[in-house]
């Protein structure tokens, strides 16, 4: 194996700030959510982007971005198409793991669960709440299934516009709606000088988060 030496010279010394013990909150979503509100007043590009882990039946793992959409003490929820492949993955093997990375405040967080579907009063509440061309994307787009073109694409969703154009609400579709992730471990990373990194992991027992420091 040969390294791209100008790949493999890219490295940033971390400084801004630190995580210790004393310093986090007792459970980690309040944890979470004050990295969150300061993700969001610090205006770092994409606060809510999280990459999606799964992994099928079979064992292999996949991961993609998806959206945050929610922050509840039951989990982390966000949507997507029941018969993607993200989907089937995860009605297949209904565990997941959550990574955000902020890199403007050197932070990172992994959350590891279990996964289940929301309510469907909870799909039919987003769901409305998007955009309406939001909307007819989801049923237009086949979502992770091969298609002939863009124009296919296209003629579907001018297709599906034509049809709910009378409707003063677009139904939701059955295929289309929310997980939530459950968390039963939840890390949060401080970027520190000379890669020594702070590392803070709440992990669950029973109805007990458990702090400890991880080495970096």
């Amino acid at each position: 194996m040969s390294l791209l030496p100008h790949i493999a010279a890219i490295r940033k010394n971390y400084a801004l700030q630190s995580l210790s013990e004393s310093s986090v909150a007792p459970e980690p979503v309040a944890q979470f959510n004050a990295w969150m509100e300061e993700a969001l007043a610090s205006e770092v590009d994409e606060p809510t982007a999280m990459v999606l882990s799964t992994v099928n039946g079979s064992g292999r793992p996949s991961a993609r971005v998806v959206l945050l959409k929610a922050v509840t003490a039951e989990g982390f929820v966000f949507f997507t198409n029941y018969e993607s492949r993200k989907g089937h993955d995860l009605q297949e093997n209904p565990f997941a793991a959550l990574t955000f990375f902020w890199p403007e405040l050197e932070r990172q967080v992994r959350v590891e669960g279990t996964v289940q579907k929301v309510d469907a009063a909870i799909s039919d509440e987003y769901f409305h709440s998007r955009p309406v061309g939001s909307q007819i994307g989801a049923w237009a787009s086949p979502q992770s299934r091969p298609i002939s073109s863009r124009e296919e694409l296209e003629k579907a969703d001018n297709a599906y516009t034509e049809q709910f154009a009378d409707l003063e609400v677009i139904p939701r579709p059955a295929h289309w709606g929310g997980f939530i992730v459950a968390p039963e471990t939840i890390e949060f990373w401080q970027g520190r000088p000379n890669r020594l990194h702070d590392r803070i992991v709440y992990e669950k027992q029973g109805a007990t988060w458990h702090l400890k420091r991880l080495a970096p």
